[in-house]
């Protein structure tokens, strides 16, 4: 018998749903426009069968990945897992056998040495292909059109490190994807490599090289020389793992960093620039470029950690105003001897989940959008939290004005990570349309809402019923009716 946990990471509208599914021609309130042709790929933490140690973190969730195909002004819908290694041996043990999040030391011994990857953090085209991603394992490859699982790739052996970030980006000039791994050597290690890979997929070249202390290297960023990495103290040990203790704490004690890596063949580690910084948090990235000699980059920081599953190191209570992030800019300028990055706020909204026009990766840009936790709203949680914080808002930055918006999606609802469509190949940027799935936790239902990108204040022109309920989903991406193709003919 299957009997989940009565805890919050398992009940409300967090109850496991463990649903794939197929719907064509999704319920629609309002417009989608015509020019959407493509589809919004996202995944979202599911697990397969109840903890193997009574109770665990979402974040530790089977990867159940979800595609909304947009034509003709239609929607359809499709849902499957992610069938990593884990998920089959799992599956064909009809338990859980793997353990904790990321410490190999609570798994069932016929699993020891097993990937343990979840592929539960982002799906992402390119090259045809669908990538299913989580940070801590190679790459899982699923078929575009049907979401079936071809299996982890190492690029034909030329990916030497054992793991792949979630948060790849697409030089929009190359068309390069870039991607890093951290803890490249294995658990706990320092070591991390950068990854530049073709438009048709093959592995160009890469980078290893070491970080001041092992982190938590979620996100990073790219301008058109440079890829930007900031080490901030989620940190973690064996003697942690050996205590039962979440993977992460995070160190207060810890300085941040900033590295600045020549984006060529042939770099080194010698060739990279270290600036440090003061103790903080950060994990995701909106964007970064640069000017001359001075390179920005753009992210959501915070005093302390915004994330309470992973508390402080010495287990101090978790402080949820410390734990505010704010949408940062810091700059550093290579021609200069600092030592140091400098830090300037942009924004005071409390924000999360940076997004941008993809098309402007790397390069200066104007338009941002965020995840954003408004508490002059009020609040009614009934049906429980979908993902912890009262993620009720989305906003919107403009760079150039200085200008923002922001919407908010009612008392009982709570929103996800948003992404921009472009309304053309050769639309000016933010002309297009936001894609964002809305928690309706009173219902304990899901939403997918459709928004003018640049005009979110007026609300969504179109809200498009989902046939099942989605749990708290990490990261999605558009990708074009062109982009996506069957893996025969990737």
């Amino acid at each position: 018998m299957t009997t989940f946990p009565e805890t919050p990471a398992f009940t409300g509208f967090n109850t496991p749903s463990r649903v794939e599914a197929q719907v064509g021609d999704l319920n629609v309130h309002g417009t989608i426009p015509p020019e959407m042709n493509g589809a919004f790929y996202r995944v979202q933490p599911e697990h397969q069968f109840p903890p193997k140690l009574g109770d665990d973190i979402a974040f530790n969730g089977d990867g159940m990945i979800s595609m909304f195909r947009f034509k003709d002004g239609k929607v359809d819908f499709v849902q499957r897992w992610a069938k990593t290694d884990k998920w089959k041996l799992e599956n064909a043990a009809g338990r859980a056998v793997f353990g904790a999040y990321r410490n190999p030391l609570t798994d069932d011994e016929e699993v020891k040495g097993k990937i343990r990857g979840t592929a539960n953090t982002n799906a992402y085209i390119h090259g045809g292909r669908l990538y299913a991603l989580k940070e801590d394992s190679p790459p899982l490859v699923m078929d575009a059109v049907t979401l079936e699982t071809r299996g982890y790739t190492d690029f034909e052996g030329r990916m030497t490190g054992e793991t792949f970030t979630a948060h790849p980006k697409t030089d929009p000039v190359t068309g390069n994807l870039c991607g890093f791994g951290y803890a490249s050597k294995g658990v706990l290690t320092r070591d991390m490599t950068y990854y530049e890979i073709s438009p048709e997929g093959e592995l160009l070249y890469d980078v290893w090289f070491e970080t001041p202390y092992y982190c938590m290297m979620h996100d990073f960023a790219i301008t058109a020389d440079y890829a930007l990495f900031s080490v901030m103290p989620m940190t973690s040990s064996w003697e942690r793992l050996a205590a039962g203790k979440p993977h992460f704490g995070f160190d207060t004690s810890l300085p941040t960093y900033l590295a600045v890596m020549p984006r060529k063949p042939g770099t080194t580690a010698e060739d990279i620039r270290w600036f440090k910084g003061g103790n903080c948090f950060t994990a995701h990235v909106m964007n970064a470029w640069q000017e001359g000699s001075t390179i920005h980059l753009d992210l959501p920081v915070a005093a302390n950690s915004m994330m309470p599953f992973f508390p402080d190191i010495n287990d101090k209570p978790f402080d949820p105003v410390a734990g505010q992030t704010f949408l940062t800019r810091w700059t550093v300028d290579l021609n200069q001897n600092e030592e140091e990055y400098r830090s300037t706020r942009l924004s005071d909204m409390i924000g999360e989940f940076p997004r941008l026009d993809d098309r402007y990766a790397g390069r200066k840009y104007r338009y941002g959008w965020m995840v954003v936790i408004d508490p002059s709203q009020p609040v009614e949680m009934k049906g429980g939290s979908a993902g912890g914080w009262v993620m009720n808002t989305l906003g919107l930055v403009d760079l150039e004005t200085g200008t923002e918006q922001k919407w908010w999606c009612g008392p009982v609802s709570s929103i996800q990570e948003p992404c921009f469509v472009p309304r053309a190949p050769d639309a000016a940027e933010g002309d297009g349309w936001i894609v964002m799935v809305c928690n309706r936790l009173e219902e304990r239902g899901s939403d997918l809402l459709i928004f003018e990108a640049t005009e979110i204040a007026k609300g969504p022109i179109a809200t498009i019923n989902i046939p099942v309920r989605l749990r708290f989903g990490l990261h999605g991406n558009w990708a074009d009716a062109d982009a996506i193709r069957p893996l025969e003919a990737a």
